[in-house]
């Protein structure tokens, strides 16, 4: 599996990922994607498999009084691909960004009944921080995950 930056060509396939993960009205429009993978203040890691897209994951960050905090926008396998280990790989990836980025937190939604993304969340050390009602609609609620992160050490 190769992991690498998004690059504008991939959009098509990542595109196709998010139609096979999510449904309307959860699915992100394709003019919200671009927005998220244009960001200044983002990243946009590709996993790759044989030149066939197998995930991605967006995260950005903002300033929030004197703390960076970085925000996991989407974290997505295709269906085919899933149990592998990508999507820890893809967090790996998005957390290192975020360092870089110099944020100290970092956080985000997931469905509340999506238990595989909250095994992973949490085997990544991931803590609860209380939930959203109707985040994803009526009656779609969200739990809320945030970690510190520790920050890269100057070489």
């Amino acid at each position: 599996m190769l992991y690498r930056l998004f690059r504008p060509e991939d959009f098509t396939q990542l595109y196709a990922i998010e139609q096979a993960c999510f449904e309307p009205p959860v699915r992100f429009g394709r003019r919200y994607m671009r927005a998220l993978i244009d960001g200044i203040n983002s990243a946009t890691w590709i996993a790759e498999d044989n030149g066939q897209m197998a995930g991605f994951a967006i995260a950005d960050w903002t300033q929030e009084a004197n703390l960076t905090v970085a925000y996991i926008q989407t974290v997505e396998v295709s269906p085919g691909k899933r149990n592998q280990g990508i999507a820890s790989e893809l967090l790996n990836r998005i957390e290192t960004s975020a360092r870089a980025a110099h944020a100290q937190f970092i956080w985000l939604h997931v469905a509340e009944q999506n238990s595989a993304a909250i095994r992973l969340y949490e085997a990544r050390g991931f803590l609860s921080q209380g939930r959203e009602e109707n985040y994803y609609g009526s009656s779609h609620h969200a739990l809320i995950y945030a970690k510190p992160l520790e920050r890269i050490p100057a070489v």
